[in-house]
């Protein structure tokens, strides 16, 4: 009799209980998308660790990246693998623009016959074993072999995806500055497959205290910062429900320590309501009657990426914003992705720690996640001087002078 465990996926991304056999995970999977949406091929890592969660690594690493660079660990949905997620999610195509490394975890029929990482297993949950041990190891790798950043590391996943992105990040909030939980679930809400269900459909109502206790208690002692935590979900998920991005709100502000009350509350496009916490210690991304899925907006827009497909949505590119919240988009001019620019030329979204004196270009959005300015319902202000900016989003770009350290007005 097959482990029941390996039933959970067909839930998770089917939304209905549908037995499969082991075997069956093998053909390709639905999730998977055209490979051309990506901009370049994986490659498969193998000999990255002792690899206690039996994992498979793919990396997609632009040529030429500086010293120090990014890196991104972007976990699948189940029944998808790293190739669909490449493909889909956007992610390789920001990497191409601003110059960072995607780690791809990719989950196995012989773990979970539907391929969903096994968030709800406590054997593959805690610091040092299993999968979360496998992908922390994935990182550390990557961070070697290609002179990556030490301290510019983030993580993020879709459904069952989105509860391993919850536990790395509190299992390894050293490895870690911050992620995204895409259509997930909190840090712990489920020990067994039975309590996964019912977190799912109905997850319990904690508190913020509690919740931030089983995160804690993840990595027990740990006293440094708190990852920055995006939490995107769709209104009209029936799958994972919603009620689950109030608790994951929950439990992050709680780590973060900061108050459940929002301090912002912005309207973007495809009827998403981003709601600020802590001033973006953790946002929450609302998006009107969508189901469960990663949002993505294909195009060659500016504020497009991805690939459409099953539990790819095409509302909104949730992969740029988290980049841009990420701080991973103000380094480099996306039009030119081999050159840092100068932050004075039009459209450079700027250097993110300009010399006194420095003009910076770029969108009220980028230059709030910079620091550069606040916002305050749903307007943007020059930090120092409090000059008006306008709205704040992505779309009104505007020219800052820090004209003494710290103080910014508008301008050149």
């Amino acid at each position: 009799m097959r482990p029941l465990r390996l039933v959970l996926g067909s839930v998770l991304l089917g939304g209905a209980l549908v037995v499969t056999s082991a075997s069956a995970s093998s053909s390709a999977p639905p999730g998977a998308v055209s490979a051309a949406a990506a901009t370049g091929s994986l490659t498969q890592v193998t000999g990255f660790g002792s690899n206690p969660g039996n994992l498979a690594m793919y990396e997609y690493v632009p040529a030429d990246l500086p010293a120090g660079a990014p890196t991104v660990v972007a976990l699948h949905g189940c029944t998808q693998s790293a190739q669909a997620y490449h493909s889909g999610s956007g992610w390789s195509q920001l990497a191409d623009e601003y110059g960072f490394a995607v780690v791809y975890p990719q989950q196995s029929s012989g773990n979970n016959s539907s391929s969903c990482f096994n968030f709800f297993e406590k054997g593959d949950t805690t610091r040092g074993q299993g999968e979360v041990a496998s992908i922390a190891q994935m990182l550390q790798h990557a961070r070697s072999a290609h002179d990556l950043g030490s301290d510019n590391s983030f993580v993020t996943g879709l459904s069952a995806g989105g509860g391993m992105t919850a536990a790395v990040l509190a299992t390894y909030p050293d490895l870690f500055a911050g992620g995204s939980v895409v259509a997930g679930l909190p840090y712990h809400c489920a020990t067994s497959m039975v309590d996964a269900f019912g977190c799912m459909n109905n997850p319990p109502n904690k508190t913020p205290q509690q919740w931030g206790d089983l995160a804690r208690a993840g990595h027990p002692g740990y006293t440094g910062p708190a990852p920055r935590v995006a939490i995107w979900h769709g209104t009209a998920d029936s799958t994972v429900v919603p009620a689950n991005a109030t608790e994951l709100v929950d439990q992050f502000t709680d780590l973060a320590g900061v108050s459940t009350t929002p301090t912002g509350t912005t309207s973007l496009p495809a009827g998403t309501t981003r709601t600020s916490f802590g001033d973006d210690a953790v946002v929450r991304y609302s998006v009107q009657g969508m189901g469960h899925g990663t949002p993505v907006d294909p195009g060659t827009g500016p504020e497009q990426c991805g690939q459409a497909g099953a539990y790819m949505l095409d509302t909104i590119c949730s992969a740029r914003h988290d980049a841009a919240f990420f701080g991973l988009t103000d380094a480099v001019d996306p039009g030119d992705p081999t050159d840092p620019g100068d932050p004075g030329d039009p459209g450079d979204p700027g250097d993110p720690e300009p010399e006194p004196g420095e003009c910076v270009t770029a969108s009220n959005y980028a230059h709030t996640t910079a620091g550069r300015a606040y916002q305050s319902g749903g307007m943007t202000y020059a930090t120092g001087s409090g000059d008006a900016l306008g709205l704040w989003n992505m779309y009104v770009t505007t020219e800052l002078e820090e004209t003494s350290p710290g103080y910014w007005e508008l301008g050149c």
